[in-house]
């Protein structure tokens, strides 16, 4: 048998339902030479189609079904296979894989469903001998095979008959057994209902002892969160209590807090306005002395036209903002107007009699500022802007509450 990975597909098909006509077998020899190749030639009919996995079998005749090959080989697809032209197609058989007896076998198409579609008249696996080349000379062997032929259609309907009636018990047993099956799938039914039910009885049983096994455990649960909350109740009224006592002493330290901040706040209101009253004071003296310094300015002015000096010639100093207090410096503001042109650098200003940061009186009308007066003003003094009332810098409460007083 060739030597093939896989097998042709075969069926139990019998030969009542197989087509003979529709794959027709040329140029088959009534006799092959052992020993040798086996070309097979065939044709294939408009009403069948090939396909990839059909096959062409050696099969000995009287066989029933398409398992009973002895050698297969594999068909090859035309290159048109929807072509309507009838082209002749072969598959060759190696000598190895060929019968060695001489019994009557014959080449069967079979397509990829196991089904027959062709089968070639019996030939022969056999020496050719002298007699059988004498004998296909003359009439004689005409007659051989005449009767051969009768011989082989005698014993192909006897096959067909025992077929038939093997078809016949096959097609009763067929019935028989269809019969049973019926009644078996009923009965497995019945029993398949039966078994459906118990088991849906047994589930709702286990899903009732499920239940009843989580309404337990869920119990359980519950009474042991329950134990816990009250535990944690206990704690938490302990806790209440204690943050109770602890809010209490927040507020304590609050009102006493608000107490604090509203003594602060009272002062500072108290400190606002007495600075915005020093504020009012302070411009009010500010105006002042620049009426008093723009009238100092004329004065000047008319001296210096009276002594004929023009006073814009002379040189002066203007004080800057960082010019004030105890850093201030001591020469006056304007030139001595008696100094002349090249005597301008030296300090020859008047002064007032009254020192710059307190009431003290000097008694002579034009001075310098002395050591005497350097120390007097480096000695830090308050003064009331409202009535010119000096304080010493220790005396800061003192000064605060006097300059109060104006207000009330």
């Amino acid at each position: 048998m060739e030597d093939t990975v896989e097998d042709p597909p075969t069926s139990a098909v019998l030969l009542d339902h197989c087509h003979f006509s529709q794959v027709i077998f040329n140029s088959v020899e009534k006799f092959y030479v052992p020993g040798g190749d086996v070309t097979c030639y065939y044709t294939l009919t408009q009403q069948f189609i090939p396909r990839r996995k059909d096959w062409i079998g050696i099969f000995r005749v009287g066989w029933k079904t398409t398992r009973e090959y002895y050698t297969f080989m594999w068909v090859t697809l035309p290159t048109d296979i929807k072509s309507k032209s009838t082209e002749q197609q072969e598959v060759q058989f190696k000598a190895y894989y060929l019968p060695k007896d001489d019994e009557y076998y014959q080449f069967c198409y079979v397509d990829q469903d196991g089904v027959v579609r062709g089968a070639s008249i019996p030939f022969q696996f056999r020496p050719e001998n002298e007699e059988d080349i004498l004998v296909v000379t003359t009439q004689e062997e005409l007659e051989t095979l005449k009767s051969i032929n009768k011989k082989l259609e005698q014993k192909v309907k006897e096959q067909k008959d025992g077929w038939e009636a093997e078809l016949l018990q096959l097609k009763e047993q067929n019935q028989k057994i269809t019969s049973e099956n019926r009644k078996m799938e009923v009965r497995v039914d019945q029993l398949q209902v039966q078994l459906s039910t118990q088991e849906k009885e047994m589930e709702k049983v286990v899903q009732g002892n499920q239940d009843k096994t989580k309404q337990l455990e869920h119990m359980k649960k519950e009474n042991g969160q329950l134990f816990l909350n009250l535990t944690e109740q206990r704690e938490h009224q302990k806790t209440l209590e204690q943050t109770v006592e602890e809010l209490k002493q927040k507020e304590a330290t609050a009102v006493k807090k608000q107490q604090e901040l509203t003594d602060q706040n009272f002062d500072l209101s108290k400190r606002l306005s007495e600075n915005k009253i020093i504020c009012d004071a302070l411009r009010r003296e500010k105006e002042k002395l620049e009426g008093e310094n723009d009238f100092l300015k004329r004065e000047i002015s008319r001296l210096m036209s009276y002594m004929g000096l023009d006073f814009d010639s002379l040189p002066h100093q203007v004080p800057t903002s960082d010019q004030g207090g105890a850093g201030q410096s001591p020469g006056l503001v304007y030139g001595n107007p008696y100094s002349g042109i090249q005597e301008s650098s030296a300090p020859s200003l008047l002064s007032s009699k009254k020192c710059r940061t307190c009431p003290s009186d000097y008694a002579d009308d034009i001075f310098y500022h002395t050591s005497e007066e350097q120390q007097h003003i480096q000695t830090p003094y308050l003064n009331c802007p409202i009535c010119d009332k000096s304080f010493s810098a220790k005396e800061k409460q003192v000064f605060e509450d006097h300059v109060f007083c104006h207000t009330l």
